[in-house]
């Protein structure tokens, strides 16, 4: 699966490529992993709709054009799980800098203990002699890739097999994964490990894998974990209550204004940016602050090739380059630009996230607004991405009537 270029219109070429597979044929066979260069029954839109290179709502419509709701119901939930856990991880951003708290603390004790280092490095480099983890862990890197089945198989065998943190495991795919969410990829791994769904854990089991990678792989029951206990053991004060939805200061006119173009949302065009006194505009390559370690240079090129699409779309000169290093310097360029805001589609939580915050003491003080567009898909899904799944999977027929056109 070759996720090459990436822009816009190469991702509009997916969804009609893959149009006639949203409805029995991807229900029937989503599941099954056929190992790299044969992941036909998925589409692969994850790099480009994580960016927003597509929109959630352009793909349903998509698929509700050529299957009806009926027909598309399993590719549309999928879909729409991307977006409900993004709400759910805006409506909880405690677990978030859990997270980034808890992994600090999962690397200090791989530096203390060398058997857990070891232990960690060979699971990386896919030499745990499990011929079906091995081989995940090197698609990964080597792709930037994994099938949802496999990620899902990945992360217990890590967790509740190998007996590895799974902060670690999902720093290892964020680091690695086209597509890597801060949201989709701390609570799936959340998810796997029992901590998401309380008490839930997802086992891996020798027979599913056998059944669903056609026989690529044959694991013996003895190899893999049975029996496991989830780790919600280790929250013991349970989840924390969700917040309401964090406000936003939209752009103003007539003020000037720095555009601020980031991997979070590459098609700006979509919130008429010509409207705004623009007196300066920037792509800014943030992917380096997945974390602490090196970012593959895969995620790291498509980041890249995503902003200069953006770039090329809206038709602006003189955008600069920035990456993101001290917070203080965004205030820096904006005042030397001569701006009084700074305008962006709306930044979830994640390492972007904590670095806008991070730079907001000094925005401030030079009297410069940090300004967001919020899109109206969030709008209506975040609000009931409180719980389970099943309170946003409710909603979907209404979101069908009120963002895809009859």
């Amino acid at each position: 699966m070759a996720f090459d270029p990436p822009t816009r219109p190469h991702a509009l070429e997916r969804i009609e490529a893959f149009r006639p597979r949203m409805g029995r044929r991807y229900a029937s066979g989503r599941n099954h992993d056929r190992g790299p260069g044969r992941h036909s029954a998925v589409s692969g839109l994850s790099p480009y709709l994580r960016r927003r290179l597509v929109t959630e709502e352009e793909v349903v419509a998509v698929a509700v054009a050529e299957h009806g709701l009926e027909g598309a119901e399993k590719f549309i939930q999928e879909v729409v799980w991307r977006s409900y856990f993004k709400g759910w991880l805006e409506r909880r951003p405690q677990v978030w800098t859990a997270y980034r708290t808890g992994l600090s603390a999962d690397r200090a004790a791989c530096d203390k203990d060398r058997r857990l280092a070891k232990a960690v490095a060979r699971a990386e480099e896919g030499a745990t002699g499990l011929d079906c983890f091995d081989a995940w862990a090197a698609e990964l890197v080597e792709t930037g890739y994994l099938h949802n089945h496999a990620r899902m198989w990945f992360a217990s065998i890590w967790i509740f097999t190998l007996e590895l943190p799974w902060r670690l495991g999902a720093d290892f795919f964020y680091r690695n994964l086209l597509d890597g969410d801060p949201a989709s990829n701390t609570l799936g791994w959340r998810w796997v490990a029992g901590l998401h769904t309380r008490g839930k854990a997802y086992e891996a089991k020798a027979w599913n894998i056998a059944k669903f990678t056609d026989g690529r792989f044959a694991p013996r029951d003895a190899d893999l974990a049975a029996g496991i206990v989830a780790l919600d053991w280790t929250e013991p004060e349970g989840l924390p209550t969700f917040r309401p939805i964090r406000a936003v200061t939209e752009p103003r006119a007539g003020v000037p204004t720095a555009l601020l173009l980031t991997e979070e949302d590459c098609m700006p065009e979509a919130f008429a940016p010509r409207d705004l006194d623009l007196v300066a505009s920037a792509r800014l390559t943030a992917s380096h602050l997945r974390s602490d370690l090196p970012v593959s240079d895969l995620v790291a090129t498509f980041e890249d090739g995503a902003l200069d699409d953006a770039v090329s779309r809206l038709g602006l000169s003189g955008v600069e380059r920035l990456r993101a290093g001290s917070p203080e310097d965004l205030a820096r360029w904006a005042l030397r630009t001569g701006a009084r805001q700074i305008a962006t589609p709306v930044v979830p939580e994640g390492p972007l996230g904590d670095w806008l915050h991070a730079a907001s003491p000094a925005l401030e003080a030079a009297g410069i607004t940090l300004a967001e567009w919020r899109r109206e898909w969030d709008d209506a899904v975040w609000p009931h991405a409180t719980a389970g799944f099943f309170k946003v999977k409710k909603q979907i027929p209404d979101l069908v009537a009120r963002f895809v056109t009859p």
